[in-house]
């Protein structure tokens, strides 16, 4: 890929006029808008390409090759950070966003409860999983498109929007249509067919990291969406497969300053995941908030001993409620804030 780089301040009329050199040429242009200036990459062209008649346009500053293997996604063609807006929340943005909700969506009183509580803690975004993909054929697999009515449901009444997982590109239509984020999850990173399905849609996709996947490969995942049209990407660190055994996984904290050296898009971790244990949660949170993670997914439920899944690294409610308290001070510190509780008493109970 190629990028083109225009002078600061460059009209939007030199810069229509690169797009539109591209479209005769039959080169398929993405711009990048910053706040000082527009980066425009062209995907299908290469060193080989001659582009001497878009360089010489005016305000072109320059036109240059992305070396790095990964190219929308790299900080070769945006330098500035990526903020994805869900609603009224902004991940990537001063604000430590904290999604949470409990790993299955069971009963809409289940689902009702975690929403209400995430939302009177400061969660911001409320998950929960309707398609659940289980390493036993004999567990839970989750209520389908109607888990999808009762997340949906619950997250707006207590007006949090919503994220959930989406395991095969047929149900990438269906889920879209009531979950506000679509989570590709640890075990679909590199299912190249489901990338380019949620590449077609126009809502942010949470991309986790898989269990044996090197950071490259997480970004060349991010890539394939990036290529079909979906800028909005959330990186997610939720651990890799090591010798240890310890925890459910090994959180690969380094990975956060790592992919924000080489790519725009905001990073987040799931501790849950990570720990497999929920007593390991509250500290792993603190130090993705310290690492500078933009976020965090946590798995939350009212009675964690009788969840149908992922209840020993569930938090119950005083749990996250102390967790999320505990997160305030230093997130102040560090200039990320975490919204306030809305009834700190009632909160904790």
């Amino acid at each position: 890929m190629m990028i083109v780089l225009m002078t600061p301040g460059a009209r939007v009329s030199a810069i229509g006029a690169v797009i539109r050199v591209c479209h005769a040429r039959g080169l398929r242009p993405v711009p990048s808008h910053g706040s000082q200036r527009t980066v425009i990459g062209i995907i299908d062209a290469d060193k080989s390409t001659d582009l001497s008649d878009i360089a010489a346009l005016p305000e072109v500053e320059q036109v240059s090759p992305v070396s790095a293997s990964f190219k929308l996604v790299s900080r070769e063609f945006r330098d500035e950070p990526t903020v994805v807006q869900v609603g009224r929340v902004r991940i990537g943005g001063p604000e430590f966003v904290v999604m949470a909700g409990p790993c299955s969506v069971e009963d809409p009183e289940q689902i009702d409860a975690c929403a209400q509580h995430v939302a009177d803690c400061g969660g911001r975004i409320l998950r929960g999983g309707a398609y659940k993909p289980r390493s036993s054929p004999y567990s839970f697999q989750g209520h389908g498109e109607r888990g999808l009515e009762m997340l949906t449901a619950a997250g707006r009444r207590a007006g949090l929007p919503t994220v959930t997982e989406v395991m095969h590109p047929d149900l990438v239509e269906t889920v879209a249509r009531y979950a506000d984020i679509l989570q590709i999850g640890a075990r679909n990173v590199q299912n190249y067919a489901l990338l380019e399905a949620v590449g077609h849609v126009r809502k942010p996709v949470l991309l986790k990291r898989g269990l044996m996947t090197t950071i490259e490969e997480l970004l060349m995942a991010a890539e394939y969406i990036l290529a079909g049209g979906n800028p909005q990407v959330i990186l997610c660190e939720r651990g890799i497969r090591t010798f240890e055994t310890a925890t459910r996984n090994t959180l690969d904290i380094s990975a956060v300053p790592v992919i924000k050296s080489q790519s725009h898009l905001p990073v987040i971790i799931d501790p849950s995941h990570a720990a497999g244990k929920r007593e390991f949660v509250p500290a792993l949170t603190l130090a993705s908030l310290a690492a500078g993670a933009d976020g965090v997914i946590v798995e939350m439920h009212p009675v964690p001993e009788k969840a149908y899944s992922d209840g020993r690294q569930s938090l119950d409610f005083p749990g996250f409620a102390s967790l999320m308290d505990s997160l305030r001070p230093l997130g102040e510190a560090l200039g990320r804030p975490i919204a306030p509780a809305v009834n700190t008493t009632e909160a904790s109970v």
